[in-house]
């Protein structure tokens, strides 16, 4: 039986692949093997959505961002999530690593769900230790 190698995608790694910022990503995600499989996180949906509401937004794009939405799996933010959230952040904070909290929602996420957090942020590199991370934007430099 083979395992399957959950991706789940940051808020920045979807605005590559709708923007077209990264032709490189958008790739890796079409050509996902039968063994792979890509999400987002509720909290990633949010910062989607929020977007949409603060900017003007053509119909076209609008409809390419829904298509995606209904394309994905959306998983959602729960209390296991939670757990991870709290005790990562108290242990961030104690040793003066905090960082963004929509950023530390979606790693607490992508923990939970043992999958490996797909991010063009290099904030997340050797942050946490059972998190995973990888970047599908080659074609574009790291963000700090």
């Amino acid at each position: 039986m083979k395992t399957l190698t959950r991706y789940m995608l940051d808020t920045n790694t979807v605005s590559y692949i709708l923007r077209g910022q990264s032709p490189k990503a958008r790739k890796r995600l079409e050509r996902l093997s039968e063994e792979e499989e890509a999400c987002i996180s509720a909290i990633t949906e949010g910062e989607i959505r929020c977007g949409l509401a603060k900017h003007a937004v053509k119909p076209e794009t609008r409809d390419n961002i829904e298509r995606f939405l209904e394309a994905i799996d959306i998983l959602p933010w729960d209390s296991d999530v939670a757990r991870v959230y709290g005790s990562t952040r108290a242990k961030l904070e104690a040793a003066g690593r905090p960082i963004h909290n929509l950023d530390l929602l979606i790693a607490s996420h992508a923990m939970t769900v043992e999958a490996v957090l797909v991010t063009n942020d290099r904030v997340f590199r050797n942050l946490v230790n059972n998190l995973r991370t990888i970047s599908w934007a080659a074609d574009l430099p790291a963000r700090v």
